[in-house]
């Protein structure tokens, strides 16, 4: 990922955040520089974001820095090459507000034309949705249950999102409530 990614990724957030403040929810926007070599920095600044540091180059230290960070009843990960919309956040919102989901995920599209690479993400997704499986780029859940579990495993160096999804999964069957794809 460069830094010409984060900036369309922040743009698209921004003008996704007005499910939130519909519902008069108060949003923040935090970056973890995880050693970039490149402007992620300054760009997230310049979005309004504030920027937190992790110097161990790992994705679920980046993601557990940031929501360290965080003040807010609800999470929300986004990988900074995807682009969330709107009608998403809406979406979200709906289930944050109901009461009953603890956490959940968005189904992935990707932008490549080739054939065998679209049906390998549909094959993803199916996968994802029947096992209730959260995607890393787009992830989220209450605050409170993802410090419960402790976050993100530091120990893992990829598939951090599938330990975190059973992890939630548990706890969620603990108080009754769900986990949405």
């Amino acid at each position: 990922m460069c830094s010409s990614d984060l900036g369309p990724t922040l743009a698209s957030i921004r003008d996704a955040c007005p499910a939130f403040h519909r519902r008069s929810w108060t949003t923040e926007l935090i970056v973890c520089d995880n050693n970039s070599t490149d402007r992620t920095p300054q760009i997230a600044r310049d979005a309004g974001a504030r920027v937190v540091f992790e110097p161990v180059n790992q994705i679920g230290r980046a993601r557990n820095a940031g929501a360290a960070a965080a003040t807010g009843d609800w999470l929300i990960f986004i990988d900074a090459d995807s682009t969330p919309t709107e009608p998403l956040f809406e979406a979200v919102a709906g289930l944050m507000a109901g009461g009953r989901v603890m956490a959940g995920g968005a189904a992935l599209t990707m932008d490549d034309s080739r054939w065998w690479f679209r049906a390998l993400t549909e094959c993803w997704v199916c996968w994802s949705r029947l096992a209730r499986h959260m995607a890393g780029s787009f992830i989220f859940c209450q605050t409170s249950a993802f410090r419960e579990i402790g976050g993100f495993s530091p120990s893992l160096y990829a598939a951090e999102e599938l330990d975190l999804s059973q992890r939630l999964k548990r706890l969620a069957r603990q108080r009754g409530q769900a986990i949405r794809i």
